[in-house]
């Protein structure tokens, strides 16, 4: 591959690094916060399991964000991923679960605004109507599962310390589930953009032929491996610990609600049986796993009537609705000052 590819990729690998170390974290932020798995311990199966996601089902969900801005000049996929890095690092900085899917939406938005393209109401619609459903649609599964998981629990009446082996088993499995499915659903959000401009040829290995946008995948979720060791456990506490106080069997519940709305809005096959049955499509958008994650913990607060740190859901909601705007802000001067000072071509 050549080196100006590495060059503008970077900016690719800055943002999945960005995502390792605030979104990906959230899938063993409440095991981790909950003291029932050791940080390193979340940090090695998460890495794992987010590369095998991206690898094999990261398609998906890239074909929604590509309808809402086809980026086709490198330069402009650079600038877009590096602006909503940019600001995804901000935000990770000051310890905010911030979305990743909205720095990148927001920065798609500034590329068309600067390119003069169309936005299309219909995409950009489904895409904003997820934000609303994901916490709604975790909130939900959480007290469904939690009030399913209590009831069989009481009934089977396991010692403490058998239930304590069983609880940190789950939130292992878990943890293992949704860092796939994060794999699988964010890694759009990562290389996306990269999808249409990078020239990277195909190859064949063991017979299996590996797609330049399945290299690209396997670089993203790379970079957010490397994320998720170097800077994730601050956000991990945030999201683990600081908003409720929770009990291990409530981390179970949280971890694995996050992972089956991600998985939900990621599952081509899933999408294609409700088609079948006469239902509407699932759209195929990448969701914030901190928006699941966040919207579980509420789920299950709400249920068991546990005092909400309001000071901290305040915070992270002002971080939700300012990330896209500042993302999309910082992709406009960006691709001014690329095009213009480096004479870049990036529409």
């Amino acid at each position: 591959m050549d080196i100006a590819i590495w060059v503008f990729l970077s900016s690719g690998l800055f943002l999945g690094w960005s995502l390792g170390a605030n979104d990906a974290a959230n899938v063993f932020g409440t095991a981790v916060g909950s003291k029932m798995v050791k940080f390193s311990t979340a940090a090695m199966i998460c890495s794992v399991m987010v590369i095998l996601g991206a690898v094999i089902s990261g398609a998906g969900a890239s074909h929604t964000l590509g309808a809402l801005g086809k980026v086709s000049a490198i330069g402009g996929a650079f600038t877009v991923a590096l602006s909503a890095a940019t600001t995804v690092y901000l935000m990770t900085k000051s310890g905010l679960p911030v979305s990743t899917g909205q720095a990148i939406v927001g920065a798609i938005i500034g590329w068309n605004l600067f390119s003069g393209m169309a936005t299309d109401p219909e995409v950009l619609t489904k895409i904003l109507s997820t934000w609303v459903m994901c916490p709604i649609l975790a909130a939900i599964t959480a007290v469904i599962l939690y009030k399913a998981v209590t009831r069989a629990i009481d009934w089977w009446r396991p010692g403490l310390f058998q239930l304590d082996q069983w609880t940190r088993i789950g939130l292992i499995l878990a943890g293992a589930f949704g860092a796939y499915s994060l794999g699988a659903n964010n890694i759009a959000n990562v290389m996306g953009v990269f999808v249409l401009s990078a020239p990277i040829d195909a190859f064949e290995f063991a017979g299996i032929e590996f797609s330049g946008a399945m290299q690209l995948f396997f670089l993203g979720a790379v970079a957010i491996s490397v994320g998720v060791f170097t800077y994730s456990k601050k956000v991990m506490m945030t999201v683990g610990g600081n908003l409720i106080s929770m009990t291990p069997v409530t981390a179970w519940v949280v971890v694995m609600a996050h992972s089956i709305v991600l998985f939900i809005f990621s599952s081509q096959s899933l999408s294609n049986a409700f088609v079948n049955m006469g239902l509407p499509a699932i759209p195929l958008v990448p969701v914030s796993s901190s928006q699941a994650v966040i919207g579980a913990v509420i789920g299950i607060a709400f249920l068991k009537r546990l005092p909400i740190q309001w000071p901290v859901l305040g915070k992270i909601l002002v971080g939700w609705v300012i990330t896209p705007i500042l993302s999309a802000i910082a992709c406009f001067i960006g691709l001014f000052i690329v095009q213009n000072l480096f004479k870049q071509v990036v529409v």
